[in-house]
């Protein structure tokens, strides 16, 4: 009787563990699927047909032709943030990353507040762009020394 009450109590708690794991994995937020960006109404009618374009070749994966359409769309509403976004996102796929890291922090300028442009999981990896700018105008320490053997 003794044994039948502890494996009873041992799979209760089997049961609890893993219905605590089954709700911390499905409450995790699923990575969100990339995707271009409509323009902001007001977009000139010929920015928002590239962009169109834009966005159906990079749905197709055709990502050096949505880089220039995403390039004309920039050329075609400069203060934009989703065409900086969509640019950049064709820039990342095409592994230029540097360029899409600029992008992607233009697109955050031209576009504060914008929770799928600043949530996006494509702009994490390229830093904070509200301490971007401290981390390029921050002074170096005079006191520090260098690595080339000088005092």
């Amino acid at each position: 009787m003794m044994v039948r009450g502890r494996v009873t109590t041992y799979l209760a708690l089997l049961g609890v563990v893993l219905l605590l794991v089954t709700a911390v994995a499905c409450s995790k937020n699923k990575a969100k699927p990339l995707v271009p960006l409509a323009l902001e109404s007001g977009a000139s009618p010929q920015a928002v047909s590239v962009n169109e374009q834009g966005i159906q070749a990079y749905r197709a994966r055709a990502f050096e032709e949505a880089k220039s359409y995403f390039s004309q769309t920039v050329m075609a509403a400069p203060q934009s943030g989703p065409a900086h976004y969509n640019y950049a996102l064709a820039l990342n796929a095409l592994g230029e990353t540097e360029a899409a890291r600029k992008q992607f922090l233009a697109a955050a300028d031209f576009a504060p507040g914008d929770k799928i442009i600043w949530d996006s999981p494509a702009l994490s990896p390229y830093g904070n762009p509200e301490t971007e700018e401290k981390k390029v105008a921050a002074p170096q320490n005079p006191n520090r020394r260098s690595g080339m053997g000088g005092r």
